[in-house]
């Protein structure tokens, strides 16, 4: 590990706004397809978006080589304006690993990491022990990380009381919640705000946007905002203007189509839906599979639906 860094208070830039959280394109025989990357991003970079997550879930980051994921990340900040920002997925299971990932990735000119708790060894991984992880990771990170929490695919939760000790660190910018809890996502708001600690909360899911922007988040990383970056943008938008019917009406009519891109058909399905809009989704890397043919069609189905059209 590198020495701790007595430069790291780097909570100089404001999170607000949306993120996709962009798939990562493989062509048919398996191998990240760089162009195709840059496409989408061509096609993403038309909308007022704050930026993007490089490598989170939806990149499908926990199936590429540490080769691969630095490609990527060139490739992904080639391609993003300079007034966009890259948000690094950098998250390992050693703090080692986390470390030097982390610090690769900034120097391909990451402005901010999202580290994912580690799990592997779940029964191990404690509040007092992802509060150690976080902390050396910030220590030697010569950019702001964010916290990512995300049970779903970890099946570890950080709760509210470790994610506001975090807070406290002057490198650890904000967090990503992924799961769903809102009154968590207000509680952690109602303490950083009480002790007056700049900290930045973004939604993990576009299916609880609004709730948590009423709350005290600032944005949100969204699998939706792959195919309908229009769409949450103004969600956002109407609950800043106040305009909470218009925001309500958009946030429960996205509701059945971000569940068919998240947690109904995940990925695969993300990547369905780019195809039939137009954009490049490709195959999945396996082990994971593409959605049967009559699934793709009740897709399509619940996208028109939404008003999600090429």
């Amino acid at each position: 590990m590198k020495e701790k860094n007595p430069t790291t208070n780097q909570k100089t830039f404001r999170l607000d706004g949306i993120y996709p959280p962009l798939p990562t394109p493989f062509d048919e025989k398996g191998q990240a397809a760089l162009e195709a990357l840059k496409s989408n991003l061509a096609f993403l970079n038309r909308f007022d978006l704050r930026g993007f997550i490089v490598l989170g879930t939806n990149g499908e980051y926990v199936m590429l080589s540490e080769k691969e994921k630095l490609l990527v990340l060139e490739t992904a900040r080639a391609a993003i304006p300079a007034d966009k920002l890259m948000i690094a997925g950098t998250g390992c299971q050693s703090t080692a690993g986390t470390i030097d990932l982390t610090q690769k990735a900034a120097e391909i000119g990451a402005d901010a990491a999202l580290i994912i708790t580690p799990s592997y060894y779940r029964s191990q991984m404690t509040p007092a022990t992802l509060i150690h992880h976080y902390r050396a990771v910030a220590d030697n990170s010569p950019i702001p990380i964010l916290v990512y929490n995300m049970p779903a695919s970890t099946n570890v939760d950080l709760e509210a009381e470790p994610i506001v000790t975090l807070a406290r660190h002057p490198n650890i910018m904000g967090v990503k919640d992924s799961s769903g809890n809102v009154v968590k996502i207000g509680d952690i708001y109602r303490q950083v705000q009480k002790e007056g600690l700049d900290f930045q909360i973004l939604a993990g899911s576009a299916g609880f946007l609004l709730p948590a922007l009423s709350v005290g988040a600032v944005g949100g990383v969204l699998a939706l905002a792959n195919i309908a970056p229009a769409q949450c943008i103004a969600i956002h938008r109407f609950f800043l203007e106040g305009k909470l019917q218009e925001a309500r009406d958009l946030q429960t009519r996205m509701i059945p189509v971000n569940a068919a891109v998240t947690a109904r058909w995940s990925v695969p399905g993300l990547k369905a839906a780019m195809d039939f809009l137009g954009m490049y989704g490709g195959p999945v890397r396996q082990p994971l599979l593409p959605i049967p043919d009559e699934t793709r069609k009740l897709l399509e189905t619940i996208l028109l639906e939404g008003g999600i059209k090429k």
